[in-house]
């Protein structure tokens, strides 16, 4: 069992940075592979980003290619993401993942965080 907690959400303007940050508890951290996804109201749960056991590969949603970067800390148990030039519509939920494999399909991370709210106001 994994616990994930996520923080560093809020409220910022069009064009600014935030970072997220995830405190992975339970088992050894860096057995897992670790993502972000994001939901809108009424839409979908998105894939944002992914990062393997050992930071050295990773994934993008294509729209935030070049803005986002995912990183992580196995010393500290912990994954981010920072969040740069943020628009409007990236207004969601942010949610942290985490599974033995790394993938972009949500169905495939059986443990989640409660999520971090980010809005971004133009």
């Amino acid at each position: 069992q994994v616990q994930l907690l996520e923080s560093g959400g809020g409220l910022v303007q069009a064009g600014d940075s935030l970072r997220l940050s995830c405190a992975a508890s339970g088992r050894t951290f860096s057995n897992y592979a670790m993502a972000w996804f994001r939901q809108a109201p009424g839409k979908e749960r998105d894939f944002v980003a992914a990062i393997r056991w050992n930071g050295r590969s990773t994934d993008y949603n294509e729209s935030v290619k070049g803005r986002f970067t995912i990183a992580r800390d196995n010393a500290k148990n912990m994954v981010y993401l920072q969040m740069n030039s943020l628009k409007p519509e990236e207004t969601a939920v942010y949610y942290c993942a985490a599974d033995s494999r790394s993938s972009l399909l949500r169905s495939m991370y059986n443990y989640w965080g409660q999520g971090t709210q980010v809005t971004v106001f133009s």
